[in-house]
């Protein structure tokens, strides 16, 4: 019967360092950890962390969002868990599911979970309305003609590698092929 712990961040640029040392604390002798939105269906350690437990053991997490943000996500995790009776042990609220409060907290906070995902994606999509009503339009800068006509000689001169010629012209080496193919 062992703690395992799983730790997850959104982003590359995010740390989980705090989660693992919360994890360590609570008595975890295992610890899987990843990188992925919360969102994906398929998450690399949460799949090697369930296939590595046993029945009996605890799944432990720091917040009820490291494991989803859907309601079906969590509760489709929940019976998982029960059917392979492995219990979850969630820290910030501290809630356990081998009782039976613990199991209908976790339910109703699975919805709540799911609610305030939702409820970020809404205002993000508002957020980016607004801003196309103002004329500001996300995503990268167009290439200049200029730029363009400069890109298709230096790489029809065949003395330059796409990495060199991304350097001089300071566009990515996938901008750079996009422009040579849009010649053909």
């Amino acid at each position: 019967m062992a703690k395992i712990g799983y730790a997850r961040v959104s982003t590359k640029d995010q740390k989980l360092d705090s989660q693992i040392d919360v994890l360590k604390e609570h008595g975890c002798e295992r610890i899987f950890s990843e990188k992925v939105s919360g969102r994906k269906v398929r998450r690399t350690e949460l799949d090697n962390c369930l296939n590595y437990m046993r029945e009996g053991d605890t799944l432990v997490i720091t917040k009820l969002d490291r494991l989803g943000r859907t309601t079906k996500q969590l509760i489709e995790l929940s019976l998982y868990l029960e059917r392979e009776n492995i219990d979850l042990q969630i820290i910030d609220m501290n809630i356990s599911t081998k009782d039976a409060m613990g199991k209908m907290f976790f339910t109703m906070m699975s919805a709540f979970a799911e609610l305030e995902a939702n409820l970020l994606s809404e205002r993000t999509k508002k957020g980016l309305a607004s801003a196309r009503a103002r004329g500001r339009v996300g995503g990268r800068p167009a290439v200049s003609d200029e730029k363009k006509e400069m890109i298709k000689s230096l790489y029809n001169s065949r003395n330059y590698t796409g990495e060199e010629i991304s350097k001089m012209v300071g566009v990515s080496r996938t901008t750079i092929y996009k422009v040579v193919r849009e010649d053909k």
